[in-house]
């Protein structure tokens, strides 16, 4: 049975490609900073299991590769642990902004290297997927310790790539836009009618599909890289955001998309 470690996955996305990784048939290590209630319920007849702590701790780290080798053949690893902070530098302290970045970017390198030993160690390859985001190409105003961790998340995933493609191990990445978790509906629910509506409308617009993702179909790509039908893609960040990243809002345009024209 092929086992496998992923972050954050208590909620969202994390939580979504632990449940799809788990009704394929494998086994799941879950790491987790929280309560993980979902995974605590003795579902999946004892193929997943909870490590709680720090996904930047590499003793954290360390833990959970060696409880995915007792399940199953330790065979992947999804870093989507993810911190949200907003600061700027020219309010902001530099070391709190390189603070933000450390947040989000030493998981990634942690959860790798972590991954990476196992690997080299059993000597069977792998595959590692980092969860990055449409905002490491296309920033938003505000979001720049985000913004900067997660073109650093797509630098990790190349270089990993590229310097152990030759003893087995691959490595890429998913780049969601905007996704219908539990934060974002938390957010939507925090505003008031009007300004909730008015978000709800400008995410329609921002993606082509005329909506936010939902978590599982984020999910369904990691798994797909996860996969051995993924065997000769490696060093790639695979865009999954209904077209996010390659819309030109235009003000010239005759109207913006999903209006009438």
């Amino acid at each position: 049975m092929r086992s496998y470690v992923v972050t954050g996955g208590g909620r969202g996305i994390g939580r979504a490609v632990a449940e799809r990784l788990l009704g394929d048939g494998g086994a799941v290590v879950v790491l987790e900073a929280g309560p993980v209630p979902w995974a605590e319920l003795g579902t999946a007849g004892g193929r997943v299991a909870v490590v709680a702590g720090d996904a930047a701790d590499e003793a954290v780290a360390e833990r959970a590769a060696a409880r995915a080798g007792e399940l199953g053949v330790f065979t992947g690893w999804v870093n989507n642990a993810a911190v949200f902070g907003d600061a700027s530098v020219h309010t902001a302290p530099a070391r709190a902004v390189l603070d933000l970045v450390a947040a989000n970017l030493d998981a990634a390198i942690v959860g790798s290297a972590a991954a990476v030993r196992r690997f080299l160690s059993a000597g069977t390859g792998g595959a590692i997927v980092n969860v990055s985001s449409h905002q490491a190409r296309r920033a938003v105003a505000g979001c720049l310790p985000y913004v900067t961790a997660k073109a650093a998340v797509e630098g990790l995933t190349r270089a990993l790539a590229v310097e152990y493609g030759p003893r087995g191990i691959r490595a890429n990445a998913v780049a969601p836009g905007s996704v219908d978790t539990e934060r974002y509906r938390g957010f939507v629910a925090g505003l008031e009618a009007g300004a909730a509506a008015r978000v709800e409308r400008r995410m329609r617009q921002a993606h082509p599909l005329g909506r936010v993702a939902r978590a599982a179909e984020v999910a369904a790509v990691i798994v797909h890289l996860l996969s051995a039908e993924a065997s000769f893609v490696t060093g790639a960040t695979v865009p999954v955001d209904g077209g996010r990243s390659v819309l030109a809002l235009d003000p010239e345009s005759a109207a913006a998309p999903g209006e009438e024209r």
